[in-house]
């Protein structure tokens, strides 16, 4: 595997997709030639001749169905207007009998705006699906995470925000998620627990059962009075919370 990490460094990025590239699809990057599948092309190939946004991605969109506006979470993919987006934060709340009303912060995949929309709660709003495919984390840098596909060795590049605040527990060899929609990624996810090493110690604990510790990758957290500095412990990564020791 370190192996492999040296040589994808000096391989030619076979998809690459940074920050700038929600705010510009004009980019002077060259990428290698690019084969897109649509389930909606019965199987047609779309090859990008050296340059991912030399065709309209959306052109080749997989379009769902039909859904009901208070059914959306975060995460999920929706058309308006011609658009696409992500849903990136839903929010329900009760207008007593005028109904419900569901507030969607959504994030244009094209450009990378945010915008505010409300919706009925029986609005009809048209879902699509993504394409969820599994990577192994290479390594980060500055505000990139370079990935690699190990069953078709592909490498990818993409912003750390798409991992929200998880970012902070990537590290080389973690087995990631990535939810794609036409080969263009939307989201990140990382296991639900992972190990991490407790570097400091609060000397004396907040409380009589815990104290505060900082991990390996900066972030503190709270751990159980007889966990000592340089152990290995398992955590929560959905809410920074101690889970157990790591096995020795």
């Amino acid at each position: 595997m370190r192996a492999l990490l040296q040589l994808s460094k000096r391989l030619s990025r076979t998809l690459v997709f940074s920050s700038s590239s929600y705010s510009s699809l004009t980019s002077s990057r060259t990428f290698a030639t690019l084969t897109l599948f649509s389930p909606d092309c019965h199987g047609a190939a779309i090859t990008t001749n050296g340059n991912v946004y030399a065709r309209p991605w959306f052109a080749i969109q997989h379009r769902g169905v039909k859904v009901n506006a208070i059914h959306l979470r975060p995460g999920n993919v929706i058309e308006k207007s011609g658009r696409i987006f992500e849903v990136v934060d839903a929010e329900h709340k009760q207008r007593g009998r005028g109904g419900a009303i569901l507030t969607l912060e959504l994030r244009d995949v094209d450009s990378g705006n945010k915008q505010t929309f409300r919706f009925g709660a029986e609005e009809a709003v048209e879902r699509v699906f993504v394409e969820e495919r599994s990577f192994t984390c290479l390594y980060t840098e500055h505000e990139s995470v370079y990935l690699m596909d190990l069953e078709k060795f592909e490498q990818l590049e993409v912003p750390l925000i798409l991992f929200g605040q998880a970012a902070a527990y990537l590290k080389e060899e973690m087995k990631v998620k990535m939810q794609l929609f036409d080969g263009r990624p939307l989201s990140g996810s990382i296991p639900k627990q992972v190990t991490c090493v407790i570097k400091e110690t609060q000397d004396h604990a907040a409380t009589p059962r815990y104290k505060k510790a900082v991990l390996d990758n900066g972030l503190i957290i709270q751990v159980p009075t007889y966990i000592e500095t340089g152990e290995a412990v398992v955590v929560n990564t959905e809410d920074g919370s101690f889970v157990t020791r790591a096995n020795k």
